[in-house]
Order: structure tokens, then sequence, then C-alpha cells
């Protein structure tokens, strides 16, 4: 360690005011998280930020700005809806529960249970329609109980159409006011590369079940002061991401991707939003990002969503 460096950590400042010196010396983010805040990068990243922001600091001449090492482990809470037909409710419930799943059938309803749920659902077409709704699954112990789901649900011979879709809830307790302004700008800039792997009739406006965000100036999301606010800026929750759903479940709720009962499509999808939020605790995705761009993906899903454009391209 040079003199220099250990003059800055020798003085009396804050931990910012060290950042900030070391930061201009030309440390790495991982170099200062060692040396001042015991690992957490995502401070440095903070100051680093702010000071890019002021113009103290070179932006990042990648499409996407250089972020800290997360944490991309899987344990976030989360939930599914998903709608089908061709196979009535009685029969569905006695496969799942011989196969393990707890589950009941009821009317249509809101209500979170400690169990599966099948419930009617008027806007599906078809023979014998349903939602299936989960429980609070948590992390990867979850995406196996899903996986037994969609097992259940292939051997049923269910099928789905245009008229459904698959929801996912992601817990969104612990949400500050960033998080959710940088989670809806990334979604809103990385819509166009979205719905390039999702259906025709899941893209920008053609589904009014599920509306594009690109209409909400960045501007009126970044100003917004609780998500309170942001909930009044969206004003239904029919929209890719629905804000509505905090007020009753605290979770967000993605509404945008197409009805399916393939665990490979679901386990792949709750994955990138869950990585998605993570990002978001610390960053936004720029406007006109590109897939492959995307910080928050490994090279694996990077792959798998590359082949689903390829395969949905029109």
């Amino acid at each position: 360690m040079n003199e220099e460096i250990r003059n800055i950590l020798a003085e009396a400042g804050t931990k910012t005011s060290k950042i900030r010196k070391l930061l201009l010396l030309g440390l790495t983010h991982r170099e200062i998280a060692e040396l001042v805040t015991r690992g957490n990068r995502g401070f440095v990243w903070n100051v680093y930020k702010k000071m890019r922001d002021e113009g103290l600091l070179p932006a990042a001449r990648t499409s996407v700005v250089t972020v800290p090492d997360l944490d991309y482990s899987f344990r976030r809470k989360f939930g599914v809806e998903i709608e089908a037909y061709n196979c009535t409710r009685e029969r569905l419930v006695h496969e799942l529960r011989e196969a393990g799943i707890e589950v009941n059938s009821e009317a249509y309803n809101h209500h979170l249970r400690s169990r599966w749920k099948l419930v009617t659902d008027s806007s599906l077409n078809g023979n014998d329609t349903f939602e299936l709704v989960s429980p609070i699954l948590v992390g990867e112990d979850g995406l196996e109980e899903l996986e037994k789901v969609c097992w259940v649900l292939d051997a049923c011979n269910v099928k789905i159409n245009g008229s459904c879709g698959l929801h996912v809830h992601m817990s969104a307790e612990d949400f500050s006011i960033t998080t959710w302004q940088n989670l809806l700008l990334s979604y809103k800039h990385a819509e166009i590369e979205i719905d390039k792997f999702m259906p025709v009739s899941r893209r920008g406006n053609n589904n009014n079940f599920c509306t594009s965000l690109c209409r909400f100036s960045d501007e009126r999301i970044r100003s917004a002061r609780n998500i309170e606010e942001l909930q009044n800026l969206f004003p239904t929750r029919y929209m890719k991401v629905n804000l509505k759903a905090y007020s009753r479940h605290k979770t967000v709720e993605f509404r945008q991707h197409s009805g399916t009962i393939s665990f490979t499509k679901m386990e792949n999808w709750v994955r990138f939003l869950d990585r998605m939020i993570t990002f978001a605790s610390v960053s936004a995705l720029p406007t006109g990002v590109r897939l492959e761009n995307f910080p928050f993906l490994g090279e694996k899903q990077k792959l798998y969503y590359k082949l689903r454009t390829k395969k949905l391209a029109v």
C-alpha cells in the first residue's frame, strides 16, 4: 500500500470522503470496498455514481455502466399464477395431491393461501379453463415445487392459448424508492429487447392485460418520492409491471410472459426478474440497452433468451 493511500485511510473524515479520494486515485471498487467498507461494494458504487453524475469521473463508454459484483443467489420470495385450459379442476386437484402438492379448488378470489389454489378466470378461452395460483414460494426450494407442478400439468395434457398468461409476483418488502425507480426504468429501457423473446401478442401494447411502460417519462419516474406516487403514475394493474400488487401483497407483479406449462420457461423468467431486481438495488439499465449487455444475466441465460428471440422473430 503506497503512502498516499495510507494517508487517506488515516484521515478523520467520513467513509464517503475517503472513497471519493480513492476513486480519484484510480483504485477499483473491489479494492476500495476492502479498504473502507468491509467489502460493501454497493456503498462504493453509490459514491462512484454520484461523482460520475457530478462530472468528476468519466462516464462508462459501454452502453451499460460498470456495477459492483452483486450476489445473485436466488433466495427471494415469489409466486406464480398459471392460466391454462383442457383439464377439469376436479382432476387437477386429484393429480396434484397425488404428487404431494397441497391444493384446493375455490371460486375466483385474490386471497393469499398457504397452499396452491385452483380458481376460475372469465378472461380465458377454451374448455375447462382455470388459473392455478401458488402460495408464497421461496428461492430454490420454491422452484423445485414449481417444477413438480409443471410435471403434473404436462401429465394432465393441460394446454395454453393466446388468452393465457403467466404472472409472476416477486417480494418487494425490502424495496427502497430507489430500487422501485431503477426497476421501472430498467424494465422500460429493456422492454423492446424483452418484447423480442415474447410472442407478438405480448409485445408493445398488443395485450390489454399487460400494457407497455414506454409511455411514461423517465423524469416522472425519477421524481416520485414514494411508492404511492409511483402507483398513481401507473394507474392500472394491467401493465407489464404491476405496482398495484404492492398494496395488497407487498409484491411487484410481472404480467408480460405468455401462458406456459414449461418449467424451463418459468424458471428462466423467474430468475431473470430476480436478477433484474437485484441489479435495480444499485442501478438502472440505460436507454437502448441490448440483451447482450444486460449486466445481471450470465452467459447461459443470455444464450437462452437469444435463442428465444430467434425462435420468435417475425
